[in-house]
């Protein structure tokens, strides 16, 4: 009996060893849990960039917006890159245009149409949403961060499309930053792009740039 029991020991002992071996090969990345990142609006910037075409192109504006309020979060996993997930709502009634490179005077008529039944109609339709489906290995990967393609539903203007963006993710401790930036076409989404006389016009594709940071919650933190 003292043999079998001894025995036994020796084998749970080995049985141990072996599965802490094991778990220590196999790395910190594997062994952490999936984190969810609640995105931080005051530490985070999304500017969109419309451009301006037409026969007198030249004698327009281009115009920079920017993301007043947003929430929303996302899911990392260390161990699948589909298991990463991302939600964010944007406020279109906070959009604001910044000035940036037109005249002071013509703010308060940009922001207004951009605003308004024209254009994002924003009374209507008070937010901007974007949810992923899909999240893909985008390729290049660091020491803290990875690249990903995210592929979602994109939700504007009342209108919900397909829409794929390549995201730069870093991770620092609890903290979390994404960069990119993307290109859309308003009349995808059933906007039809202002113009001045039908000679000076914003293009219908503008770009999205961001760099949108975040703090881990919950286990692990």
């Amino acid at each position: 009996m003292r043999v079998f029991r001894l025995r036994r020991r020796v084998t749970a002992s080995i049985l141990g060893a072996a599965a802490a071996l094991a778990f220590a090969l196999a790395g910190p990345d594997a062994r952490a849990a999936p984190r969810r990142y609640v995105l931080d609006a005051a530490a985070s910037r999304i500017e969109i960039h419309v451009g301006k075409t037409g026969l007198f192109g030249f004698a327009g504006h281009e115009h920079q917006v920017v993301a007043g309020a947003f929430r929303g979060t996302a899911m990392l996993d260390p161990q699948r890159v589909a298991g990463d997930t991302l939600d964010l709502t944007v406020d279109a009634g906070a959009l604001r245009v910044t000035g940036q490179g037109e005249p002071a005077g013509d703010v308060p008529q940009v922001q207004a149409a951009m605003l308004g039944p024209a254009c994002l109609d924003a009374a209507r339709f008070p937010t901007i949403h974007f949810v992923s489906t899909v999240v893909g290995d985008g390729g290049a990967h660091g020491t803290t961060g990875r690249d990903l393609m995210v592929r979602g539903d994109l939700t504007l203007h009342g209108a919900t499309r397909p829409f794929t963006v390549r995201v730069s993710v870093d991770v620092a401790g609890d903290r979390l930053e994404a960069t990119g930036q993307a290109t859309l076409r308003q009349t995808d989404f059933g906007i039809t792009p202002i113009s001045k006389a039908g000679v000076v016009k914003v293009k219908d594709e503008v770009v999205i740039v961001w760099r949108i940071r975040g703090a881990a919650v919950g286990p692990g933190r």
